[in-house]
């Protein structure tokens, strides 16, 4: 999972473009890229970090131009550690492009060694990103034959991307001289829209709060599959580029990963989170009498639209019981979960009047490990809550996610082959109730009857490519960032991109 960001404009843009990194800063905190094009030259600059500690003043300074790109990665695929793959990436021929993704390329592998066997292209790293700037690259090359480059010749390439690629990804590139151009995979997983500011720049990026917090009226969102192709004159052309495009974004987009101030696909994210709430009430009163809870706390941050809706529903009171120390930032780690608790309590501390001789139930919205829950859990007993009642807004997390988002193995999930009260025993609470994946389908998806349906494979093990098997899950697995080694960040619960951080 990444935020990208890609503008078009008569004026620089490279306070733009670091201005909405920060907006989409919850997305990806591990690296940081700018690109800019003045003339027809690129000027990088790219690190690891957060953007604030990458992109000094000498940095701005040298990244001149009016047209630029720009991305914020959280890394799910190849080397976590690399400074080479941070993004942008950058290929010489045809016309010298420079790419930002957003998403993971499920057949990577043979993408990678069809580019060196049969498309005599090098890549350099492990990144998937790269493999998909090459194959771009590979396609504008045999639609122009080496003429000069023509939108229709864009769109011939982007056709034949789609067909060669698999996965989800949210694309933006610069090509040297000629423009901006985005697009969006087939079925629209991963997020990508478009807005226009008064004096008729362009801003594409991952979530509308990027344009927004830098007064660009929303336009729409890219479609599934579709191409936009804009000129470094400002004209903007589109086209569907795929033949099956339907819309199925990620759901867990609108449950944890985006910004509640963000709309996705005409889904209001906050709403969204609110009627996951309302649909969560009717499953807290067939487990946990109302009259049995005294009042309804919330797990820092994203919960809280579900958790106050849910209050509301049953009349409890809402109260918030934890505090979140948002200076604590990823946490150098050591092997085992003794220091992932340890984590949990420099980030999360709780107040305990808020605890004290009352029976409690917490929101969170999701549980994914299951480690973290059970800390919290054991927290707000230490805190002196007679009886701890935990609630999930989002089904259990029973399988592991290849689009894009960094969720363990099967065997690191605490859901996976355990019966709900066998979840509720090893995390220790004293009643467990999780939203049902129908009622998060349906909760959500009624706020945009336009929406298709919901790549929501972490839940019910559906794959919307319709290419996935074990032994692809075992493979993607196997290249999953990650491990024990010193300066490996902390991928707990509490330490994945956060909205209210950024």
């Amino acid at each position: 999972m990444c935020g990208i960001v890609g503008v078009v404009s008569t004026a620089p843009v490279n306070q733009l473009i670091y201005d909405a990194l920060l907006l989409l800063q919850h997305r990806g905190q591990d690296a940081a890229g700018i690109v800019t094009q003045q003339e027809r030259k690129f000027f990088m600059h790219k690190a690891k970090g957060m953007v604030r500690d990458v992109f000094r003043t000498r940095n701005m300074r040298a990244l001149p131009g009016t047209v630029g790109l720009g991305q914020v990665r959280y890394p799910t695929a190849g080397n976590a550690h690399s400074e080479e793959e941070a993004q942008p990436f950058y290929v010489n021929a045809p016309f010298g492009i420079v790419m930002v993704h957003n998403g993971n390329l499920t057949n990577a592998k043979a993408l990678r060694a069809e580019l060196a066997d049969t498309d005599h292209r090098h890549t350099n790293t492990d990144s998937d990103s790269e493999v998909l700037l090459n194959v771009l690259a590979h396609e504008l090359a045999r639609a122009t034959s080496g003429a000069p480059l023509k939108s229709a010749d864009v769109f011939q390439a982007v056709r034949a991307v789609h067909k060669r690629v698999k996965g989800s990804y949210a694309v933006i590139a610069l090509i040297a001289g000629y423009g901006l151009l985005a697009f969006r995979d087939p079925y629209g997983i991963r997020p990508l829209c478009i807005g226009r500011s008064a004096d008729g720049s362009i801003m594409v990026g991952s979530e509308s709060v990027a344009l927004e917090g830098n007064l660009f009226a929303l336009e729409r969102d890219v479609a599934p599959g579709e191409a936009v192709f804009i000129a470094t004159d400002g004209t903007v052309r589109t086209e569907q580029c795929s033949d099956n495009g339907s819309l199925h974004p990620c759901i867990f987009e609108y449950v944890y990963l985006a910004r509640p101030d963000s709309v996705m696909d005409g889904i209001s994210v906050y709403q969204a989170r609110l009627n996951l709430g309302q649909s969560l009430a009717k499953r807290v009163i067939s487990t946990v009498p109302p009259n049995e809870i005294d009042v309804i706390i919330p797990i820092p941050e994203s919960s809280r639209p579900s958790a106050m809706q849910l209050a509301q529903l049953l009349g409890i009171p809402y109260v918030e019981g934890f505090v979140k120390n948002r200076y604590v930032g990823r946490t150098f780690i050591m092997p085992g979960q003794g220091a992932r608790k340890k984590s949990v309590r420099q980030k999360l501390n709780a107040i305990s009047s808020e605890f004290k001789g009352r029976n409690v139930l917490l929101v969170d919205d999701s549980i994914v490990r299951g480690t973290t829950s059970k800390e919290i859990v054991q927290m707000a007993r230490d805190a002196g809550a007679n009886k701890v009642y935990l609630a999930s807004a989002a089904p259990p997390v029973r399988f592991p996610n290849v689009y894009g988002i960094d969720m363990p193995t099967k065997s690191e999930l605490v859901a996976h082959d355990r019966t709900v009260e066998e979840i509720r025993q090893v995390i220790g609470c004293d009643a467990l109730i999780y939203q049902d994946v129908d009622g998060m389908k349906k909760a959500i998806g009624a706020l945009n009857p336009g929406v298709e349906g919901f790549e929501a494979s972490c839940f019910d093990g559906v794959y919307v490519t319709g290419d996935i098997s074990e032994r692809d899950i075992a493979a993607i697995n196997a290249d999953r960032t990650g491990g024990a080694e010193e300066g490996d960040v902390d991928t707990s619960r509490l330490s994945l991109p956060n909205a209210q951080d950024a």
